[in-house]
């Protein structure tokens, strides 16, 4: 459990330094959020390409990593729907609980893993994002289409900016090369880790900047179904598939911190833009971080 900790706290630590930054509006109220559009659209891809050209990624079981976390995501995107009526929420409140309960905060997913697991958990994290992300930004878009909060032009903006998103870009653009044997030559190597090195340590402060505490007052029936299959059921169910398929310890721990992450500091604007419920959305991104900084710990020290 210490090991855990020791390795976790300075992420979290960093998230604070980012609420109080944010709760102080430093630098300025307009810095941050043109600081989020640096790492969405360069820094954060830049680490991904870096990793993903570079890896060995044969030392990775994809296959059994992608049974793990895509059945996980699979299973309650599919229970959700089911249960939809029991819910009883508007259709904005279930697109929002719907990427709650689905969507996970990549900044703390890949510092967490190098954290844990040092390089090896960097590629694995880098590979899990690779699956994840185009998974769950489809089914995503898919809730708000089948929900009917969208309009015909919301509709083909939505699938437009799936074709343009800079992490399954980025993803796309790493693997290409690392397959092709071209991987990352001559300066590029240092020029483009460099970058990506910048992405995780900014990336934790600005997830702290997005917290709203304020939104921390809401608690209904939607906040409870998504803190629920996020932090408890997804990755109880993850870890299950991780020891069934018998992945080896740094893939499970990295499967295992993937499904338990809070959800997306972005889906707040998906939310704002595609007509789902912002104000539950807040509540959901800022309730699940800070408790996250419990449960993650919890759940990891289970693998010992």
């Amino acid at each position: 459990m210490s090991g855990v900790q020791d390795a976790l706290g300075p992420l979290f630590l960093l998230i604070l330094l980012g609420a109080v930054l944010g709760w102080r509006r430093l630098p300025s109220a307009d810095f941050w959020p043109v600081m989020e559009r640096l790492i969405y659209f360069l820094l954060f891809p830049a680490m991904l390409v870096a990793t993903l050209a570079t890896a060995d990624v044969s030392q990775v079981p994809v296959v059994r990593v992608a049974i793990a976390l895509l059945g996980g995501i699979g299973g309650f995107s599919a229970l959700l729907w089911l249960f939809k009526k029991h819910l009883a929420l508007a259709a904005p409140a279930f697109t929002s609980v719907f990427q709650g309960a689905l969507r996970f905060n990549t900044y703390v997913g890949v510092a967490g893993a190098a954290a844990l697991h040092g390089q090896a958990g960097a590629t694995v994290a880098a590979v899990a994002v690779a699956l994840m992300v185009p998974t769950i930004n489809v089914l995503c878009v898919a809730s708000f289409i089948a929900a009917g909060t969208l309009g015909p032009s919301s509709l083909s903006k939505s699938l437009a900016a799936l074709t343009r998103n800079p992490l399954i870009l980025a993803c796309l653009a790493g693997i290409a090369l690392n397959l092709s044997g071209i991987g990352l030559p001559g300066w590029s190597e240092r020029a483009v880790g460099l970058l990506g090195r910048a992405a995780l340590p900014l990336g934790l402060v600005a997830v702290g900047v997005a917290l709203r505490p304020h939104a921390l007052l809401r608690i209904d029936r939607g906040v409870w179904a998504a803190n629920t299959i996020k932090l408890v059921l997804m990755p109880a169910l993850v870890l299950a598939l991780a020891t069934l398929t018998g992945l080896d310890p740094v893939s499970r721990d990295v499967a295992l911190l993937f499904a338990a992450l809070p959800t997306a500091t972005s889906a707040y604007i998906l939310a704002r833009q595609l007509g789902g419920d912002a104000e539950l959305m807040a509540a959901l991104i800022t309730g699940q971080t800070l408790l996250a900084m419990l449960s993650l710990p919890l759940w990891l020290s289970l693998t010992g």
